[in-house]
């Protein structure tokens, strides 16, 4: 098995919002509302799935952020309760502040449900911090948001070396190094 990120597209909108629905029970988004996010001009969404099965979708993610606006929001993440704790929603959300930074933004907004310590955790490990509580925000439960905010930060860039060189009196030649990519690790 072998899971990819990809562009949503349109057709992807059942298989969404089955998972959405089955994410929020309460208070899942309409059906009219996600179909216009999956084709707005502002926004990327990313699907993730698995290569034997790509019209099954694992998790999605999606964001707003017109470019030189300087802002972003992370509109929404879902990952299929099957498949959480491999990884998928913070690769999801790398994606997602890798494309805000791409469109300039230095400012990069997300609200999550107060009662949800997973997600809470996540989005603290990468940067964002709590500014604001809406009272009530989600409803028919009436579970406040947690608005965070991240100072995105930089690409930082590093010249690749893909051959180390080795001062050894037994081998003078410079020998190969293989670097592996994380997570690949054995």
């Amino acid at each position: 098995m072998s899971l990819m990120l990809r562009h949503a597209r349109p057709d992807d909108l059942d298989a969404v919002m089955a998972l959405e629905r089955a994410t929020f029970a309460s208070d899942a988004w309409p059906e009219s509302a996600m179909r216009s996010e999956l084709s707005a001009q502002h926004t990327h969404y990313l699907v993730a799935i698995d290569d034997r099965d790509p019209e099954a979708i694992l998790a999605y993610a999606g964001l707003l952020a017109p470019r030189g606006s300087g802002q972003g929001d992370i509109q929404t993440i879902a990952v299929d309760p099957s498949r959480r704790g491999a990884g998928l929603g913070r690769a999801l959300m790398h994606a997602l502040i890798d494309e805000a930074r791409r469109r300039g933004v230095t400012e990069l907004f997300l609200e999550v449900r107060a009662d949800n310590p997973v997600a809470r955790g996540l989005y603290e490990s990468l940067g964002f911090v709590e500014i604001d509580v809406r009272r009530g925000y989600y409803q028919p439960d009436g579970v406040d948001a947690v608005v965070t905010r991240l100072a995105v930060p930089p690409a930082v860039a590093r010249p690749a070396s893909s051959v180390a060189i080795v001062d050894d009196a037994r081998d003078p030649a410079p020998t190969p190094t293989t670097q592996t990519p994380a997570g690949d690790a054995p």
